[in-house]
Parts: structure tokens; sequence; C-alpha cells
């Protein structure tokens, strides 16, 4: 018995024990496809070059082969691009248009290119299009739902050439050469029929599989889920499945509904259960979790089913190192209308709720594994079902990763449903935490960026004040990092306005220092000094001395920027005090290198001899070598300046010796330059 399983689109797809992928029939098109890319184009007629990356739009209906169309020839032309083939699925199962935006920023990652959090849509696709300038590239854009989102992404060079699939023209871009492609040749369809059902049976009765053939109108999907009824019913001959599907040609709809109605009106119920509540799950993909969750059975269960479903062709079983299966979108708004008759609204509401609230409980224990020295994570861990718990970091590490797209489609959805905005949240909170831990703020800031802007939106629907004030303050540090520091501060003015309305005096401390640091950043030290102060002020009035003594070291910093030395001793030594005063020794060494910089500046070497001095001492009482290190070149330094070089030589010496015992920065680990950046979850809730 062979598997089988429809590709995204519904095309046909055979996957024998090697899982080797077949392609049958289309050789007319293949040929049309070829010769188009010969051809001269408009440009080229009117004796101008073409300005851009030509067009070949592979067109049909979903479920008609035409991403295996269009896959087949780009293996046929990818040599003839040295650079290689890059491709995006424009369309989710459901039909939803994925955004240029993330489109863009998954073909950046794919040419191993930074796309910076947060980057707007016309700014990524830009970047996408220098990329691409001056390569040879081939590009497959699947499922497009319309020529905008083929024209963004289209590169701005004639040397490379994109294969779009779509279901209608692509009305707007110049020079599209449109291939239309309908069902399989008899031929091809009879071949595609025997690869499941087995040659005796078709052999022994030919006429009858070119009447399924052609009840099937040669359309693919259809054709992969005949093959599949066939080969789960070994002793079913092929004139028993055309009989019945000519008995039913009368009724309303596609071949492929009719073919799909009887596949699953013989589902066993819990089977066909699952199946149609599939529509729900993100992305259109699944795991036996996702099938668990929404049907209420069990993990194993769900995986069996889950198999069971495959090997009719009902789902795609991905090849991932964990399960995981694909709704074939040709079978989505089947499945989906399914769903809306035979299930009660609550029941489908209850449904999702059961499989984002799955999703939650599985991220919990997936940061949890990360946190083994924490006994809050270990008991968190101990009280969850063995089901869900993750045997090692790096196996929640792999399931993050695989899970990714469906995660963030969950949050969306989960977010868009608006009645159940309070799972949403932790749904966030949880996702946010996950990504943090295995992945760290710097690479997942695309994601995070998407995240915070999702709890903004709930926050603001549901007027949660402190929620929004901590998505804003995210969402301005995301800004922040990729130099966008005017957004940054809008963002930051908005939270501290946000903090004040829920009272929130972390918010609005954290808020105004945020303003601050975003005014230095943009060289308005005075504002900048200002608002560390405001911060400082709060901080005092709360009597947080630790905080109090770091404000007071930045509004120095901000003076040292401004050159008012004079300001700037005065709050470094105000920070000193408050360090030494909370016993942070280390803190209090930086502190007096600070002031030893300072008088530097400010033109008073001995004054920075003895304060060097003093620091290093500090420092050696904090074991920080690397600090202890710039303090000798700084001595070094000075002392250059004061006119004894060869005591300079001896303190330079010392800072190469220090510098030479220090780890590398891999052996140093994880800690070791750990991101600044602060994720607060929009939920109390962990």
């Amino acid at each position: 018995m062979t598997d089988q399983a429809v590709d995204p689109d519904g095309a046909e797809r055979t996957a024998h024990s090697a899982r080797e992928d077949r392609f049958l029939g289309r050789t007319r098109e293949l040929k049309e496809l070829r010769a188009d890319i010969e051809r001269a184009g408009l440009d080229t007629l009117s004796g101008r070059k073409a300005p851009r990356a030509r067009v070949l739009l592979i067109a049909g209906r979903p479920g008609s082969g035409r991403t295996t169309l269009a896959e087949q020839l780009v293996r046929q032309i990818a040599g003839r691009y040295p650079d290689g083939v890059l491709r995006a699925r424009l369309s989710e199962p459901g039909g939803t248009p994925v955004p240029v935006e993330q489109a863009a920023r998954d073909l950046l990652a794919a040419l191993e290119l930074p796309a910076p959090a947060g980057a707007a849509e016309d700014d990524l696709a830009a970047a996408l299009r220098a990329a691409l300038a001056g390569r040879r590239m081939l590009l497959l854009l699947d499922d497009a739902a319309g020529a905008e989102q083929v024209d963004a992404l289209l590169p701005d060079t004639p040397d490379c050439l994109v294969v779009a699939v779509s279901g209608g023209p692509l009305t707007g871009i110049a020079d599209v050469r449109p291939c239309t492609i309908g069902g399989l040749d008899t031929k091809s369809a009879v071949e595609l029929l025997t690869g499941y059902a087995g040659a005796v049976r078709v052999t022994v009765d030919p006429r009858s599989a070119e009447a399924l053939a052609e009840a099937c109108q040669g359309h693919p999907a259809a054709l992969v889920l005949a093959g599949g009824w066939l080969a789960a019913r070994p002793q079913a001959a092929v004139s028993d499945l055309a009989k019945r599907l000519h008995t039913d040609a009368g009724a309303d709809g596609t071949p492929l509904s009719r073919v799909f109605r009887l596949v699953y009106d013989q589902l066993p119920a819990p089977a066909a259960r699952i199946l149609r509540l599939l529509c729900l799950a993100p992305a259109g993909l699944a795991d036996p979790h996702t099938a668990s969750a929404l049907a209420g059975c069990s993990v194993d269960a769900a995986r069996t089913t889950l198999d069971d479903l495959v090997a009719l062709g009902l789902l795609r079983a991905l090849d991932t190192p964990l399960p995981q299966y694909e709704v074939p979108g040709c079978l989505h708004p089947l499945l989906r209308a399914l769903a809306e008759t035979q299930e009660r609204p609550a029941e489908l509401q209850l449904a999702r709720a059961r499989m984002l609230e799955r999703t939650v409980r599985l991220l919990q224990s997936c940061r949890a594994i990360t946190e083994t020295d924490s006994p809050q994570a270990r008991e968190k861990l101990s009280g969850l079902p063995p089901a869900l718990r993750f045997p090692t970091p790096r196996a929640a590490a792999d399931w993050l990763h695989i899970r990714r797209p469906a995660l963030l489609a969950s949050a969306r959805l989960a977010v868009a449903d608006g009645e159940l905005d309070t799972l949403a949240r932790r749904l966030m909170s949880q996702l946010v935490r996950a990504l943090a831990a295995h992945v760290g703020t710097q690479a997942a800031a695309p994601d995070l960026y998407g995240l915070h802007g999702l709890v903004l939106d709930v926050a603001e629907r549901r007027g949660l004040p402190r929620e929004r004030a901590a998505a804003l303050l995210n969402l301005g540090d995301l800004d922040a990092q990729t130099g966008r520091t005017r957004e940054a501060l809008v963002r930051y003015r908005a939270a501290l306005d946000a903090g004040r309305e829920a009272n929130d005096p972390y918010a609005t401390g954290r808020a105004m220092e945020s303003v601050g640091g975003a005014y230095q950043e943009l060289g308005d030290h005075d504002r900048a000094a200002d608002w560390f102060g405001r911060a400082l002020a709060e901080r005092l009035a709360r009597g947080e001395h630790p905080e109090a003594a770091r404000l007071y070291g930045r509004i120095g910093t901000a003076h040292t920027y401004a050159g008012r030395y004079g300001e700037a001793l005065r709050n470094w030594r105000a920070a000193l005090a408050g360090y030494r005063r909370s016993g942070d020794v280390a803190a209090s060494a930086r502190a007096l290198s600070e002031i030893a910089r300072v008088q530097e500046y400010a033109g008073r070497p001995e004054e920075s001899l003895r304060t060097c001095q003093e620091a290093v001492e500090w420092a050696r009482r904090a074991e920080d070598r690397r600090l202890q290190a710039a303090l000798q070149l700084r001595l070094a330094d000075t002392l250059d300046r004061l006119g004894d070089p060869a005591s300079a030589r001896l303190h330079r010496a010392a800072a190469e010796r220090m510098l030479g015992e220090e780890p590398s920065e891999e052996d140093a680990g994880p800690e070791h330059g750990a991101n600044a950046c602060e994720i607060r979850s929009a939920s109390s809730e962990d």
C-alpha cells in the first residue's frame, strides 16, 4: 500500500516508500512555458531593455496541479540561474493573503540578509530588489492572491525570472506570460490512479480506469482522493468507484467536491470530526497536539487518525523531524463548510479555545525546560501531563522552530477572533517568553515586533492601559534597536501616557527614562538630562535608591556629552555614593572610571590619575578584569600626557596581560554578551 498526499495546492503528488515525487503529463504546458522564456518581450521588441524580471504565470483552480507544474518547470530550468532559486508562498491554505512584508522578510532570510524588525513593507521590498540586483535568480511565488503581491516582490533586473502561481490573471503587471491549466490527459490520469490502486486492478479493467479519470475530469486532487479510496480498499474494483461517481454526476459541485464527499462520508465519525475541525488549524498546519485539542481526544489517537487521513490523500505529511501535517488548500473551503454545518458555533469556539489553551501550555513547557535551576520552573514542569513535557531543551527548541509559523498564526487568529482576548494575551505572553529563551531577543526581534503589535491591538480594544504601556515600551525598544529613534520616541511618549492612565509607576518611570535615552540618541542632551531627571525624581520618591544611582549616572553622561563637566561630576559622584550605600562594588568601580574620564575631559589630569587608580582598586575588588584592563590603558594614556612614558608602558603591559587571560566570547557562557532588550509580558500570568 502506498502513501499519497495532495500538495499545498492540491496537485498530484505520489509518495512511495522512498518518498519520491512523480510528475505526470503536462508536456504541452511545459513546452509552452519554456518557449515563453525565450520569446522576446514587449520592451525588447520596441528596442528598450527590459526594466524588470519577466513573469511566467501558471493559472488554474486550486487542486489543478499548478504548484506541481511550477515546481517541475523550476527543476528543469534551475541550471540557467546560477545564483539559485527562491520560494515564497503568498497565501495561507484558507485563502488569507500573506502580507508582502512577511514574504519579503522570508525571502531576505533565505538570502541570509538582515531584515530589521518593524521595517515598513516598502523598505523590505526595496531591500529585496537591491539584494537581487546583479544576481541571476529564479523566484517561485506560489499561490499569489493578486497582482500587487507579485509586483511588490518583482526584481528590477531582467536577469531574474519569476514563476508565479495564481488562480487568475495578474492584471497590472506588464508582459506577463500566462499558462492556464485544466485537467490531466487521460493517459496521465490513469497512470496517477495506477500508482495508488496498483497495476493489476487497472490492467484488468482499463475502461473503468478511464471512466474514473473522466468522472474526475482529470482533476489531479480529485484523482488523488479517488486513488486513496481505492488504496484503502484492496478488494474494491475500479469500476465500483467509477459507478459511484457517475451516479453522483448530476449532483451539484465540482469533481473534487463529489469525490471528497464520497471519501468523507465513509470515514469513521471520530476521524471525520477531526478532519473537519482541521479547518481551524492555524496556517493550515497541524500536529497531533493540535488535532487532539480540537477534537478532545488523546494525542496518540490523534496521531493515528492524522496518518490515516494522509493515506487517504486528505492531508499532506510534511518532511519535518517532528510529525506535522498540512491541510491542502483546495480542501480547506470544503472542510470549513462541513464544520459550519455540522458543528454549532459554540462548539467551534470551544474547539478553538482548547487548541489555543493547549498551545499556551506547550509554550510554558517549552520555556520552563530552559530554567532547570529554578525550583518554580521544575514544579511547573512536574505538574504538566507527560504528553506536554519536553525531554530536553534541544527537543523544545526544535519544536519551537518547526511550529513557529503555526504559533505565529495562532497568535494572529486569537487576536482576530475578538472573543478570546484573555487567552490571546496569555498565548502571546508565553510565545514571547519562549522565543526569548530559545532564540534570543535579537534573533527573534522581527517575530517579537509583530507579537507586541498584536498585544497592543488587544490592549486598545479591551481598554487595558497597563498592557498598552508594556506593548508600546517593547515596540519602542525594538524601534530604537533598529535605528528608528524618532519612531521609538513617539512610542515611549504614548507609553508614558498609558502608564499614567494605569497608575503604573514602573511603566511611567521606564517610559520617562526611555524618552531621555531617545533624546540622547538624537543628540538633544539637554532634553535627555531633563527626562532622566524626571525619572530620577520618581525613583527617589519611591525610595528606589539603586535605580536612582543608575539614573544619576545617565544624567552625568548626558551632561558629559553636552560639555558641562561640572554638572557631570556632581551627578557621577551622586551615583557613586548611591552605589557604595547599596554595596555594589562593580558599579562603584564603573562610576569611578566615568568620574576619571570626565576629569580628563575637563583638563584635570592629576585628579583623573588619582581617581583612575582608585577605580582600578575597586575593579580588582569586583574581580572585573575587563574594567581593570580598560582602566590600566586609561592610566597609561594619562601618564603619557603627564610625561611619564615608562610608567605608561608598565600599565599597558598589565592591560595586555589581563586581556590575554580573558576567556573568549564562546567560552564565556550565554550571559556573556547577552542582549539587554527587555521583554515584558502583557499578562502577569505565567
